[in-house]
């Protein structure tokens, strides 16, 4: 995080080498959800958007936000209205492929080896009597149908997925862009700066394999 973003990781975060939707990850965004204070920050975040009317569990529905309605969906607005943007860093994301005829997890990342920054929002649920404060974040996606390589992915019959991927040049953008901006991010990531390989769990983990994941072992 130090040496790609300029921040430094919460000191008292334990990370998995991969997130799955309601574990802990990353993200950075600007200093306590404001536009000052110089800089930015990252923060431990739950993986999968819990509003502050929600239960946590909700976690493993929400870490996907379709740019599409990601304004009106209950689970989305208010993070999306309040500019609540972030960027969640990753050294790879998991897709599943059903080319051979079963789904097979492949592995997703930068053509050169740097992280992947994908862009997202991020919501704040505060204390309840049976719960602890929680920031949690999800993942912005857009359609991609025509894409060279992320129409490989997910069921023949399903409409074809991808994550907004964001250039370096355009982080800071991203953390300060105003609403009507948002558009001009939502754009494909050109295939070639990609490369993709299967990378199958082992065998005892293999029934997770469907699910979309990222991985951070860089931290």
């Amino acid at each position: 995080m130090a040496a790609y973003y300029g921040v430094a990781a919460p000191p008292s975060a334990a990370f998995s080498e991969e997130a799955y939707p309601a574990s802990m990850a990353p993200i950075l965004r600007l200093p306590s959800g404001g536009e000052d204070g110089g800089g930015n920050e990252c923060v431990a975040a739950c993986f999968g958007m819990v509003p502050h009317w929600a239960d946590p569990k909700l976690a493993k529905h929400t870490y996907n936000a379709r740019s599409e309605t990601v304004a009106s969906k209950p689970s989305f607005r208010h993070a999306f209205r309040r500019r609540q943007f972030c960027v969640i860093p990753a050294d790879d994301f998991f897709e599943p492929c059903y080319e051979s005829g079963k789904a097979v997890r492949w592995q997703i990342a930068h053509a050169d080896g740097r992280p992947l920054s994908i862009a997202g929002i991020w919501d704040y649920r505060p204390a309840t009597p049976d719960a602890d404060a929680l920031v949690s974040f999800s993942m912005l996606t857009i359609n991609a149908d025509d894409h060279p390589l992320m129409r490989r992915f997910h069921r023949p019959e399903d409409e074809k997925r991808m994550l907004v991927l964001l250039r370096d040049e355009d982080i800071d953008s991203w953390l300060h862009a105003p609403l009507e901006q948002v558009p001009s991010f939502l754009t494909p990531y050109p295939a070639d700066a990609l490369v993709a390989k299967p990378a199958p769990r082992p065998t005892a983990r293999r029934s997770r394999e469907r699910d979309g994941g990222v991985s951070g072992s860089l931290f």
